[in-house]
């Protein structure tokens, strides 16, 4: 496993820790396990759509463009899925 994959990793285990501690101290962020599962399926596939992008393509606009249709496509989908964004039956509150 290459040092920038790991560190991608890190960052997933990191972000998904937040809501962990939060939930310890506040009643307002409530998380099952199945909201975990999901957000650990989310930030997996986000993190492998990079790797392999970074990994296949050349440096260049090419890349560039396609790293940020990524990284739009997650949030959009991480705010429908939160807050339902968009009204899709799969729309969070």
């Amino acid at each position: 496993m290459n040092k920038r994959l790991l560190t991608m990793i890190l960052i997933a285990i990191a972000l998904l820790c937040i809501p962990l501690v939060a939930m310890q101290f506040s009643a307002e962020v409530d998380w099952s396990g199945f909201d975990f599962l999901v957000a650990a399926g989310l930030l997996s596939v986000i993190i492998l759509a990079i790797e392999t992008v970074i990994r296949n393509s050349q440096a260049g606009p090419k890349r560039i463009y396609i790293l940020a249709a990524i990284i739009v496509f997650f949030f959009l989908l991480w705010a429908e899925l939160a807050v339902g964004v968009f009204g899709t039956p799969f729309a969070g509150s």
